[in-house]
Parts: structure tokens; sequence; C-alpha cells
């Protein structure tokens, strides 16, 4: 297989794209008890001039600012279009003929998200909110007709490598949308490509050095995709992650992909 290594600055500024297209506004993130602290962090506003102007579109049923929720939580529609990360994103794209919708779970304490690609034909209002309807409970999500599970699906490329390590980051920023409190793990990792200062010591040797993002690629067109984060939030850890993208004559759409999460060193238990 040929490697490939990447920056991880560029990375990083890749995912701080993501997170400021996807960040929930004030007005949904206020629906939880203002006695509750939720350690939610809204990402600072930044450009990006290679990636030029996104365009912005309308939600729905969105609440009154401070509305106030049962003990159960309850579920809405987010004004978040998931779509609009992939405008402007290098060499990735949505699929003609879907859109990404969003919806968002908030309870006293704690609030995460889901996210559905669904035909645009069944992307309308009145579907969406009928969903919206039928939804019972955290464990029952509002899923419109049509809705496929894995919104990468619907991802399309240029199968460069760089797309392959863009779409692993999205996967997981996809994954994380709308998430506070005890429910947050993915936003609580730093993308890293050495070992931190203050991880030194309890490095032993037969731990990898080299930790920079990089893509493994065979002549069928499969992609291996390797980078590692560090946890910065108790347990602290160094996570080792690997993407498994299908080769060429794969059935499977391109940029879905099986993840392997290895906690290569923890400080759970120290």
């Amino acid at each position: 297989m040929a490697i490939q290594k990447f920056s991880v600055a560029a990375l990083r500024k890749v995912r701080k794209y993501i997170n400021n297209i996807l960040a929930v506004p004030e007005s949904e993130q206020q629906l939880t008890s203002p006695l509750v602290n939720d350690d939610i962090e809204v990402p600072e506003p930044d450009s990006l001039d290679a990636l030029g102007d996104v365009f912005k579109f309308g939600g729905f049923d969105a609440p009154e600012d401070g509305e106030a929720i049962p003990p159960e939580g309850r579920w809405l529609i987010s004004v978040v279009n998931p779509a609009e990360v992939l405008v402007k994103l290098p060499n990735l794209q949505l699929v003609p003929g879907y859109r990404l919708v969003s919806y968002l779970f908030r309870a006293p304490g704690t609030g995460f998200g889901v996210m559905w690609a669904v035909p645009e034909a069944e992307g309308t209002t009145d579907q969406l909110e009928a969903a919206l309807m039928a939804a019972d409970g955290a464990n029952r999500p509002p899923r419109p007709s049509m809705a496929l599970v894995d919104v990468m699906a619907v991802v399309e490329g240029d199968r460069s490598p760089s797309s392959f390590l863009i779409a692993s980051i999205l996967k997981r920023e996809f994954a994380e949308f709308g998430a506070q409190g005890l429910a947050r793990d993915w936003s609580h990792h730093e993308l890293i490509d050495n070992i931190p200062a203050r991880l030194e010591t309890y490095w032993r040797d037969d731990y990898p050095r080299d930790l920079t993002p990089r893509i493994r690629s065979s002549s069928d067109g499969q992609i291996v995709v390797e980078f590692f984060s560090c946890r910065t939030k108790a347990p602290v850890e160094i996570v080792r992650h690997i993407d498994q993208y299908p080769a060429h004559e794969d059935a499977s759409p391109p940029y879905c992909c099986q993840s392997d999460r290895q906690v290569v060193l923890s400080l759970k238990s120290r």
C-alpha cells in the first residue's frame, strides 16, 4: 500500500469550518434548564477564504428563546442544514436528489441530535413535522419516510486521498451534532500529530511515535485512513482512529467506512 501523510494543522482548520456550520444556534441551546451546566462550547466564528461563501436556509418549528421543556425532554426540528458543510468543503459534495435534515432532543442536563439523508421529495416541512409527531422520547427519534441511516451514503467526491481523510472527520462531526453534557465525546478530542508534552511521562517505548494523519491506498482503490486524537477531558486518552473505505469495485457507497477506535493510552486508571 502507498502511504501519504497530511498536515494536522490543515485538518484542524477543516474541522473548525465544519464545527462552525453545524453549530446549533443559541435559541436551540437554551432549551435546557439555565441551572444546569451543559459544558457547551460554541466554536468561534471563522472564515476560510478557500471555502468561499455558504448559503443559508430557514428551519422549522424553532422554539422561542428559553422555552421550557418537560422533564422527559422533547424533540424539535433544527434550523441547522447539515448539507451546507458540503457546499464548499473540498473534494466532497452531496449526491443530487437528496437533502440532509436534522432534529434535536433536549432534556434537562442533556441533549443530542440525529441527522437523516432523505430524497428531496420526502423532505418537505409537512413530512418532517409528521416524523416529529411520531417520535417518542430519547430512544425513538423522529425519522422521515425513506430516510437513510448513514448520511455518508449520500456523500460523493473525487476519491482523492484527502477526500477520505476529510470524510472521516465529517462523519464524526455529523455523529455528534447537537450533543450536550454527557452526550459529548468526540468534541472533547483534539487532533494531534505528536505526543502531548504532559503525557510524555506515560508514553511507552512500544507506543507509536509518529502520530501524523495518513492514508494508505491500494491498487484496487481501497483506502485506510489513520489519525490520532487526544481526549482533553477526563478520562484523558490518546486514541488511534482507523477507517477502512471500500475498493473501487465494491458496491458500497465510496464514503461509507468501517471504523475502529483503539485507545493507545488512558489515564483513567492511573
